[in-house]
């Protein structure tokens, strides 16, 4: 089968236009129409009908398409794979990792791997936390490495290290020397945001309102957004230090103390399935072991 009629077949599937396709994948559109012929003289079955200008999938195009989204990804897979083999690598590892753990620790660790283990071809998924188990534990990653204990029966969560929150404000620019802004004040005077990580908002949130503080939040679900926001003026919120590590010190933003408030900390983890892992993930937990011992077992709920 010519995998091009294919594509066509998938573009012309989403856009229910042969002119669309046509410039989508700069053919003809005469080209377009050929190849979905092509391919219903193969397969016995009319897939689209027309509707106006427009096409649609008859029920039997419909029912063919999943199909033909796994041919063309085992294909593109098997293409992928030939690469890497010619370029010299022999296995392959790969990983789910959270944004926040990516920015913060992650180079030095690939550094020290890709410089031990070469000939391995490691590929990268940055998604967010809440992700990152089904990923593993479907085995679409190999390890995860998240800020969340996920709730995934078949794996196994070790404690990498812990991250004291802390409260990051704009830097307004004045004197170094001059007295830091009350907390409370700026809390109140500045609107909150928020839930830009998995772990502790709700029960930090309770906090607040719990010492009478009146707040204005806005739910924010990315942490370079966030921070993005603090520098412009947009607010001030609370973040795990790791992220803010490189602003605090180039004096973008301003780290002030909290007294009465106890900060929460948050965790960084990896998952592990409880099947079996290959020998390029093997050596990718005994880096991240000299890394971070003692990486103890953490149950469910966060207990160790």
């Amino acid at each position: 089968m010519d995998f091009r009629v294919l594509q066509t077949f998938m573009v012309a599937a989403t856009t229910e236009n042969f002119h669309q396709t046509a410039e989508a994948l700069f053919i003809a559109q005469p080209t377009v129409s050929q190849h979905i012929r092509q391919l219903e003289k193969e397969l016995g079955i009319k897939l689209f009908e027309r509707v106006g200008k427009r096409v649609r999938l008859t029920a039997a195009g419909k029912r063919y398409l999943p199909h033909a989204k796994g041919l063309l990804a085992q294909w593109h897979n098997s293409m992928e794979d030939l690469q890497a083999w010619r370029q010299g690598y022999r296995e392959k590892l790969q990983l789910a990792v959270s944004p926040i753990i990516a920015r913060a620790r992650f180079s030095h660790l690939l550094h020290r791997y890709t410089k031990l283990y070469p000939d391995v071809d490691i590929s990268i998924k940055i998604v967010d936390s809440v992700e990152i188990g089904p990923l593993v534990q479907n085995g679409q990653a190999d390890l995860g490495l998240t800020r969340m204990v996920p709730g995934e029966f078949q794996l196994s969560t070790y404690l990498l290290y812990e991250d004291p929150v802390v409260f990051a404000v704009p830097h307004s620019g004045g004197d170094m020397e001059a007295p830091l802004p009350d907390w409370e004040q700026e809390v109140q005077s500045n609107r909150l945001l928020t839930h830009n990580h998995p772990g502790y908002w709700d029960e930090l949130l309770l906090l607040l309102r719990q010492r009478g503080l009146s707040l204005r939040t806005m739910a924010v679900s990315q942490v370079d957004i966030t921070k993005r926001f603090i520098e412009d003026g947009l607010g001030v919120s609370f973040l795990p230090r790791t992220a803010v590590d490189r602003d605090l010190f180039e004096n973008r933003f301003i780290e002030l103390p909290t007294p009465g408030l106890v900060l929460p900390k948050v965790a960084s983890y990896l998952l592990v399935p409880k099947a079996g892992i290959s020998e390029p993930a093997q050596h990718f937990i005994d880096i991240l072991q000299s890394l971070y011992p003692p990486m103890p077992l953490v149950q469910s709920g966060g207990r160790t």
